[in-house]
Formats: C-alpha cells, sequence, structure tokens
C-alpha cells in the first residue's frame, strides 16, 4: 500500500518536470509567467516623479468611488496592510504611493477589461505618511488619501 505523502510527492515531481519540459522546449516563457516590473516607476524618488512615471500627470481629481483601507495608526511600518476597490466603470490601472517614502511608488496593478479592481498588499513606510491610491478609469485619473501614523518605522527607522 503506498502511503498518502509518497503519492503527493510523486504527482508534485511529475508536474515539476512536465513544466520544466514545457519550459526547456520553449512552450511556455518564464517572462509571461512572471508579473511584469517597471523598474523606471518604481525606481523614481520623490511623490511628483513617482505620479508623473505612472500617470503622467500629478492633477488628480479626488473621487469618492474609490476604497482606500490602510489602517489609522500601524505599530510596525515594515508591513502596513492597504486595499483598495474601485467602485467606476472602465478601471485599467491602480497605484498605490507613499508619499513620505523616498520611493513613493509601492505597488501599479493593471487589470484586463471586466476585472474587478481590487488589490491588496502590505506596504512599508518609514515614517507617518498619506497613502494615496490612484486609479485610472476611462482614461482619467482619480485618487483618494489616507493618513497612516506610524510609531516604528518600516525603512530601517
Amino acid at each position: 500500500m503506498i502511503s498518502t505523502k509518497r503519492r503527493v510527492f510523486l504527482k508534485g515531481t511529475l508536474a515539476a518536470g512536465t513544466v520544466g519540459a514545457a519550459v526547456g522546449a520553449g512552450l511556455l516563457a518564464p517572462s509571461k509567467l512572471l508579473a511584469a516590473w517597471s523598474a523606471d516607476m518604481f525606481e523614481t524618488e520623490g511623490m511628483s516623479e513617482a505620479m508623473n512615471a505612472v500617470a503622467g500627470t500629478t492633477d488628480m481629481q479626488q473621487s469618492d468611488d474609490i476604497d482606500l483601507s490602510a489602517p489609522e495608526i500601524a505599530e510596525n511600518g515594515a508591513v502596513v496592510p492597504v486595499s483598495v476597490e474601485a467602485h467606476m466603470d472602465n478601471v485599467e490601472e491602480i497605484a498605490i504611493f507613499a508619499e513620505a517614502n523616498d520611493r513613493s511608488l509601492t505597488g501599479r496593478y493593471v487589470f484586463a477589461s471586466g476585472a474587478k479592481p481590487k488589490a491588496s498588499m502590505r506596504i512599508r513606510l518609514g515614517d507617518t505618511s498619506d497613502v494615496i491610491a490612484a486609479v485610472k478609469a476611462d482614461g482619467n485619473w482619480y485618487m483618494t488619501s489616507r493618513n497612516v501614523e506610524v510609531t516604528v518605522g518600516g525603512c530601517g527607522g
């Protein structure tokens, strides 16, 4: 009788071998499997530079159709939970910024047509800061913000 652990191990080995063979044969390209990374955007310093890199503007209209969830007080700035949900039609992107961070852009999500515009992540805050959610819908950018007070900094502070 074969044990359950052995079966799971054998199935996992078979699955990993199949994926490895597909990658080796060129049927799966790792760049197609991984999220895109735009180093230019994430390496910009300062809030206005980060917003310009993402949206091409710093002039965004305030919107009540964006729900930004973040704690009022974060005891540990290294892991601050943030979630954004847009109640708009034709949402294309959501970007999350931390104004007081040297590199303000903390996350950027691009949505396929018809996808539910919701994003969640944990961000790092070095100090008390406004967290800003920017949403691109129908080619226009909208934003909302929330101040998060940090008691222990997450960027080496």
